[in-house]
């Protein structure tokens, strides 16, 4: 749901958006920390938060790291 949000940010798209990890944490909602496979060797660690329920608010891309690696350990940030 957040690829469109990702791809008008970086102005480029993805045929590939693979997520291959994650990472939650629960504040006034859940941020999730998500590690995507972008194609090639290529990741981007992205933070998405979802809103409580009763909000009823689409998932949003807060922030996001290129330019990631399959090795790199995915973080909070």
């Amino acid at each position: 749901k957040v690829k469109p949000q990702i791809e008008e940010k970086e102005g480029k798209t993805f045929d590939v958006f693979t997520a291959v990890e994650f990472k939650t944490q629960v504040v006034a909602g859940t941020n999730y920390f998500i590690k995507v496979h972008v194609g090639n060797d290529e990741f981007m660690h992205l933070r998405v938060f979802r809103s409580l329920p009763h909000e009823n608010k689409p998932l949003s891309l807060h922030s996001y790291q290129s330019s990631k690696t399959k090795q790199d350990e995915l973080a909070f940030f």
